[in-house]
């Protein structure tokens, strides 16, 4: 039998990227052209971030948990889980995340949004962009075919970045209750798209330490004090 420190990654993947993939393409096209109605939710989002008024905020937490609970069911527990068991604990953080922005987001209204232009905000911005336009355009340069492009609104890798990215544009603290599930989930996709040799595991992975580290930094500075 092997010593535990001969294991890798690879072997506790249960599934073959080809396998991945497949799954993919087949659930974009039993969802299309859901991928058009989500991106243009990102839109509606993009634009609402221009004027922080009090019903922007429950709006923007509404329609992200909206699309939460649609990967969480749709990708997550009916896709995924048929190749991976591990997926059926997985949708658990969806739900979570979906209660949290909830209940935080809608009920108590303690979200607004803005675009800024410190470090966080700078940040926020650049995970956004990276969601909505050129996270599914790395199907296309790694020759999978747009096909197996992953969405946000649709797919979760995208969806999360986009969350972490609208976290760090919330005025005010750092949530780190509502950050919570989204870092965790980068660090678990992360870790699996590394298993399977995909790049996109380094943009997950560094998504989730830029917006720990700067929603710590973001604290920190506002915690200073004034002079």
């Amino acid at each position: 039998m092997p010593e535990w420190w001969t294991y890798t990654l690879s072997d506790f993947l249960l599934f073959s990227p080809r396998t991945y993939y497949r799954m993919i393409e087949r659930y974009n096209a039993a969802v299309w052209p859901g991928q058009i109605v989500a991106l243009g939710l990102g839109l509606v989002i993009a634009g609402l971030l221009r004027r922080p008024t009090p019903r922007q905020g429950p709006i923007v937490a509404a329609i992200l948990g909206i699309l939460w609970s649609w990967v969480g069911l749709a990708f997550v527990w009916r896709r995924y889980a048929t190749i991976n068991w591990a997926a059926n604990y997985l949708v658990w953080l969806y739900a979570i995340q979906v209660l949290a922005l909830a209940w935080i987001g809608v009920a108590r209204g303690r979200l607004r949004f803005g675009w800024r232009q410190d470090a966080a905000g700078i940040i926020g911005t650049a995970l956004l962009i990276l969601s909505l336009l050129l996270y599914p355009a790395l199907a296309l340069l790694l020759r999978r075919g747009w096909r197996q492009a992953e969405v946000f609104g649709v797919a979760p890798d995208p969806t999360v970045i986009a969350t972490l990215g609208l976290l760090l544009l919330a005025v005010g603290p750092p949530h780190w209750g509502l950050l919570a599930v989204p870092v965790l989930w980068c660090l678990v996709s992360g870790a699996t798209l590394l298993a399977m040799g995909s790049p996109e595991a380094s943009v997950l992975l560094s998504a989730a330490l830029l917006a720990v580290v700067a929603s710590a930094w973001s604290r920190r500075w506002s915690q200073l004090p004034s002079i």
